[in-house]
């Protein structure tokens, strides 16, 4: 073992902003967390595929949001003097996956994931910039079905692992474009449109082009409780494309409450921020005073065959901040020479054993040391008091 001068030894416990040291008993929470998210996954017949941490840029970004390019880390790998980069989200190498490794696979094709991604920045709400994404897609359907599935899946897994007060935030990012493209408006026209939808100003959208400004200020005012939401979006004069759309919205919305009577559900009909590349109704996860989203999903084209596709990633640094402080389960020391049957006993009962390494004139005051909760004394099983 190397020792360091004290100041040394510090600066290189320091870690890069947005970087850390996941520590018991929080890592043990996000491990089991992860374990149970997956369980609910597989009891929906979806299989856990496990992509590279790091493979050529250009697979990397085939298909994802133009945002992403700018949120990953560039490597060049010395073997092919190609440029690599380390992976900030898990859907684009799953959606590849299953376009190429499994192009063959019958259709719907359903996977799980689970793994750490980088970002080069993190956000206001999360400063994090690695954290472990865990998620799935449903590849080959195009049915409000399957959207209706992996957004029933999210709230059904998060309950798995105990998050109360669940909400999910409906998108539906082709609707506001439905309607551009009915009015026929160009370049310029539509992209002062979209910033003021952006920024939720009715006032700028009403003003920016009289034949639909009244229109888009009316989707910006039904956003809300899914009631009120519905109830408002039909007083309002939508094109054809547009009411498709509609349509398509409430019956994932029938499917979701049949499913999840008691999830509250909102709908922002004109959200698009971070929804970019999706081409369906998309979705965002809360819980009551967690700061961020537990997750986002969507549908989507996956990968250079286009294929239909939805899922949702969970991001699990929001998941574990919606969850109790994590606490140190019950530890049991073994004092020094305890038979190897007995300890295996204890340990196949479902204790966690410490075992003394050597000899002590007291065992109670060496288990707590070790903060233990109980010790064994002989064959018998005794709590350390407080």
């Amino acid at each position: 073992m190397t020792a360091y001068p004290a100041g040394e030894a510090g600066q290189r416990a320091l870690l890069p902003n947005g970087l850390r040291d996941v520590l018991p008993p929080e890592a043990a929470q996000e491990s089991l967390a992860i374990k149970t998210l997956l369980g609910c996954f597989g009891g929906y017949g979806y299989q856990l595929v496990k992509p590279p941490l790091v493979e050529f840029e250009a697979s990397l970004l085939e298909g994802a949001s133009p945002k992403m390019s700018t949120r990953i880390f560039r490597v060049m790998d010395p073997v092919s003097q190609r440029m690599m980069g380390v992976r900030a989200d898990m859907t684009m190498q799953v959606a590849r996956v299953a376009t190429t490794r499994l192009a063959k696979t019958p259709r719907p094709l359903r996977l799980s994931y689970a793994g750490d991604v980088l970002r080069v920045l993190g956000s206001q709400l999360s400063p994090e910039r690695q954290f472990a994404q865990v998620g799935v897609e449903l590849i080959g359907s195009a049915s409000v079905a399957a959207d209706a599935e992996v957004a029933v899946l999210a709230a059904e897994a998060l309950a798995a692992v105990g998050v109360g007060n669940l909400s999910i935030d409906l998108m539906v990012p082709t609707l506001v474009p439905a309607v551009i493209q009915s009015a026929g408006l160009q370049g310029e026209t539509i992209s002062r449109l979209r910033a003021a939808l952006d920024r939720k100003d009715a006032a700028e959208v009403a003003a920016i082009d009289s034949r639909v400004g009244a229109t888009m200020a009316a989707l910006l005012e039904a956003s809300g409780p899914v009631g009120r939401a519905f109830e408002r979006l039909s007083a309002i004069d939508l094109p054809p494309a547009a009411l498709v759309v509609l349509e398509e919205l409430r019956q994932v919305v029938d499917l979701i409450q049949s499913a999840q009577p008691a999830l509250t559900i909102t709908i922002d009909p004109v959200e698009n921020r971070g929804f970019e590349y999706h081409t369906g109704i998309s979705f965002s996860l809360f819980a009551r005073s967690v700061r961020g989203e537990l997750g986002r999903g969507g549908r989507y084209l996956a990968g250079s065959a286009r294929e239909p596709a939805t899922g949702f990633t969970l991001y699990m640094d929001t998941v574990l901040r919606a969850l109790p402080e994590a606490q140190a389960g019950q530890s049991l020391y073994l004092p020094f020479g305890t038979p190897r049957g007995l300890a295996e006993q204890l340990r196949a009962d479902g204790w966690m054993t410490i075992a003394g390494l050597e000899p002590v004139a007291d065992s109670a005051a060496e288990a707590r040391r070790l903060n233990c909760t109980h010790r064994l004394a002989g064959a018998h099983v005794l709590a350390l008091a407080e």
